[in-house]
This record gives C-alpha cells, structure tokens and sequence, in this order.
C-alpha cells in the first residue's frame, strides 16, 4: 500500500505542493486524481475536479495530443484549437465551393468559437511563452518526437500554461530547465490566478511558489502550512516532540507495568492495586503518541570496476546530422583511464546525441569511436531506454555477475526501490524509481566505463547527494550529461566538453556556473 485514508482539498488559487521521498507514490498518487491510473493501480475513495484543468505528466505522451505530430498542435490542442481549426479550414472550403446559407452559418459558428477560444491570439501567447521558457519558436513547427528531452519538457509546459485552467498540475514542471527558464516560471505561477498542485523535489520552487505542503511517508499523508522550509522545520519539530513523547510515555509504562508485577500473587489489596495499575498501563497504550520512522539517508554503491586500458576512448571527428540540421560537427578528443568528464551545453547541442553513438545505439553521419582495450561501457539514457520494458524490474538486472535472485532482489533494495516494485513493470514505477532501476542494473554489471545522461531527474535531494558521492569516489572512467550543480561538484570532474562550441578543456570549478544552462 502506498497510501492509506488521505483526505485534502485544494482550494480556488491555493498552491499546494505534494512531496515525499521517491517510491512513496506521489505520481501514483497524482494519476488517480486526474483519472488516469495506470491497469496495475488499486485505489478506493472518492477524487472530484471542479472546473477546468491542466496536468503535466512527468513522461511526455508519445507523439504528443494534436491532430499532427508537431510542437505546435500539440499545445493548440490545450484548448481544442487543432481540431477548431481543421474544422474552420475545411468549412471555409466547403463555403467556397458551394456558398450556401448552411455552409455560411457552420463557417461562422466555427470562427466564433475559434475566436471565443483564443484561436486568433494563439500564436502571439506561444511567442510570449516560448520566449520565456527559452524554446525557439520554430521547433514548434517540428515533429515533436525530433525534440530532445529539455525541448519536449519545454513544449508540455507550454500546452498547460496555454490552457489557462483553473487548476493546475504539475509533476515535477522544472526537470530540464535551466536557470532563467525556472525563474521565469517560478515568477509565472506566482502570478497565475488558479490553483496549483505540483509534485517536486526543486527546492526553490517549493518556497517560492506554495503556500501549503502534502507530505506522504509512511502510507500516510499530512497537511503543513507554509512553503517547504516552513514545513521542513515544523515536521522536524513534531518529529522530535513525538519521539519525546513517546519515550516518556514508554517509560512510564515501563514502571507502571514493573510496579504492578511486584505486586501480584500478593495480598489481596495489593492485587487490586496491580489491577489498577494494569488498566492505567492499557490506557497509555490505547493512547500512545504515533512517531513515524525516520527516513534513512540514502547511500548506493558501484562496485570496484575491473581496469581499463591507459586510454579507453577516442573521438575523431564525429558529426551527427537530421535531415539539414547539424547537432555536432567535429568533436574530437580522448579519455584518460579515471577521467571523470562532463558535458556542458543548452539542450538541442547534440549532448544526448553524442552519449547515444558513444554508447552504439545510434550511428554518428560521419567520424571515428574508438574504444581502448578491456573497456565494458554501461549506458544511462535520459529517457531510460536501456531498460526493457517488457521486463519486470528484477528481470532487467543482469544475472552475469549477481547469480541468484536473492543478490538481485537485494542489490534493487539497496538502491532504494520497494521490494513490491521489484516485480513490477517499469512502465508501473515512478520516475524517481525508473532512475534508481537504471542506476541498479549499472551496479549488477561489470562497466568500467559509464555513460550517464541525466541520472538524477526526478530524484529527491537525498538521492541525488548519494548518487553523486557514489559516483564522485568511484575509479572507473565517466562521460556524464546533467543539469544539477551539486551532482556534477560531487563528481569530481577533470574534464569539460562544451557544446555547441566543441571544445575540450580541463575543468575548472567556475563551469559549474553554466552547469544549469539548458
């Protein structure tokens, strides 16, 4: 059970913000108030939704919710305007070929409700909010599933602004942006008139944005006023006053029960008084201060990687091309055993690109991957494609190196996944939860050479401090991708590759100033 008896209202312009570790079932929780629950999800009780609203998933719908394929159908679709304006475009058609008063009649009734819907404005709105979130207008015009990970993100966030619901929902709305982007947000949902529900672990957000915290832990959820820090030293201060009270309130059953059992077999006075003594111990009981369990610090483990050759990587003059649009043009460099190397650029710069040929799920327009003698790559994609789908999370673990199910069951426990999860089918588990199987299935093989696009999205802060202090102390060679300052400073890096500008440098710690770049 995930959650058990939650109850909470959001009310007209209230910002509430639903947090707790991962795995704890926030976007579980999430789809069965906006009704989509996945077949495999039970849950009872009931959800209304009064009035209008916007939900942003954390995966994208594959090839979007327009009538076409593209950025921009996708978002007209917020407020039903794709299918609007196929409409009006073949009434006006057929007002032309036969000028009738029916066809006239339809032609206008469409126009006013195109209008009525924002229909005319549509195109200066998305202007206004691509701008802001820093996505150049003509990828709009492109087939969606031709957008990287920051650029779709992008796009979804647009479609849900542009609606204008009266609610929102959010689930984790800033993975992928950069730093001016998410400012631009924060200042957006402060600004919006509606309620707003948001699932994050963006710090930031959660105290500039929300006025009221839902925590689950524990298969229970609480209500917390304030923002997130607020909430972080109101529950820390509950937290330790229960705990106080539950240790006086074991002592004191402690004495009453010792002080009763010397008294029994006694006198007959003295027996009653046990008696007494008994029914004073079943009320403190009956009454007893619930504490929850502290949540443990996260902390995961590589194990020792055997070694390389002096120099497991060369890059010569590798180029990725779509169609007429060049992501990378010469990138050409190589790794020394150790280096711990990060890539630095604003989505679109053919970062994923480049992890996807090194890694040999995509074959680059034109150059030279070479890899060094007794190199074994491990691959985390963005989206998570290494892990199979139609395995169950225990079955993505490779058996090569933990033999029996007991190794592996425990190995996914250690990355912080359930043991109910551990059966289940990744397209059942959270984002967060999604991460850790793909940091776990990293941990069962023998790599010595890691590719790492975006490991820590969707991660809660505890998880994202250990991955990195795993990584960061670990000896093998990594190439990694990602937006997160304190990951990327906890991973000791030696080199930077910048894009789009393909340059290779030793790194300096002023980079981490344009880690957040998107």
């Amino acid at each position: 059970m995930l959650v058990s008896d939650a109850s909470f209202v959001v009310g007209a312009g209230e910002k509430v913000g639903l947090v707790g570790r991962n795995g704890t079932g926030k976007s579980s929780f999430i789809s069965v108030v906006v009704g989509e629950p996945t077949p495999q999800l039970r849950h009872r009780g009931n959800v209304r939704l009064l009035g209008s609203y916007g939900f942003l998933p954390q995966a994208p719908v594959p090839g979007g919710l327009g009538l076409e394929d593209t950025g921009f159908s996708h978002i007209l679709s917020g407020r039903g305007l794709d299918v609007l304006d196929d409409a009006l475009g073949t009434a006006r058609q057929a007002m032309a070929e036969d000028s009738s008063e029916e066809n006239i009649e339809l032609f206008t009734d469409l126009q006013d409700k195109f209008q009525s819907n924002g229909g005319y404005e549509a195109e200066s709105v998305m202007a206004r909010l691509a701008d802001g979130l820093g996505l150049r207008q003509e990828l709009l015009l492109e087939d969606i599933e031709s957008l990287s990970g920051g650029q779709r993100r992008r796009v979804d966030l647009m479609r849900v602004l542009f609606l204008e619901p009266e609610l929102m929902i959010l689930d984790e709305p800033t993975n992928h942006l950069d730093r001016s982007a998410k400012r631009w947000l924060l200042d957006e949902l402060e600004r919006f008139p509606g309620a707003l529900l948001v699932v994050s672990h963006d710090l930031k957000l959660l105290d500039q944005s929300i006025s009221k915290v839902l925590h689950i832990s524990n298969q229970r959820l609480t209500e917390w006023k304030g923002n997130y820090s607020k909430f972080e030293a109101q529950h820390e201060a509950d937290q330790s006053q229960r705990e106080r009270a539950s240790a006086l309130e074991r002592r004191e059953i402690t004495r009453l029960s010792t002080q009763a059992d010397s008294m029994r077999g006694s006198t007959a006075k003295r027996a009653k008084i046990a008696k007494s003594l008994d029914k004073r111990v079943e009320r403190i009981e009956g009454q007893r201060t619930h504490v929850d369990k502290r949540e443990k610090a996260s902390k995961f483990r590589l194990p020792t990687p055997l070694r390389s050759g002096a120099t497991p990587l060369e890059i010569n003059k590798l180029a990725v091309r779509y169609g007429y649009n060049e992501v990378l043009s010469n990138v050409t460099f190589h790794v020394t055993r150790g280096d711990h190397i990060v890539i630095i650029g604003r989505n679109g710069a053919g970062k994923s690109s480049l992890l996807r040929c090194l890694a040999g799920v995509q074959e680059p327009t034109n150059g030279v991957v070479e890899f060094g003698t007794n190199v074994q790559v491990g691959y985390f994609a963005q989206e998570h494609e290494q892990i199979d789908p139609a395995l169950t999370s225990l079955g993505n673990v490779s058996d090569s190196v933990l033999t029996t199910e007991r190794e592996r069951r425990t190995l996914l426990g250690s990355f912080g996944l359930p043991s109910k999860a551990t059966d289940q089918l990744p397209g059942t588990l959270s984002g967060g939860e999604r991460a850790k199987l793909g940091l776990a299935m990293l941990s069962a093989g023998e790599a010595n050479f890691l590719l790492l696009d975006e490991p820590t999205n969707n991660l809660d802060p505890s998880s994202i401090s250990a991955v990195g202090s795993m990584l960061g102390h670990w000896p093998g060679t990594i190439i990694a991708v990602s937006h997160e300052r304190s990951f990327v400073d906890a991973l000791r890096p030696t080199y930077c590759l910048r894009l789009p500008e393909e340059i290779y440098t030793h790194w300096r710690d002023e980079y981490l100033d344009d880690v957040e770049m998107r």
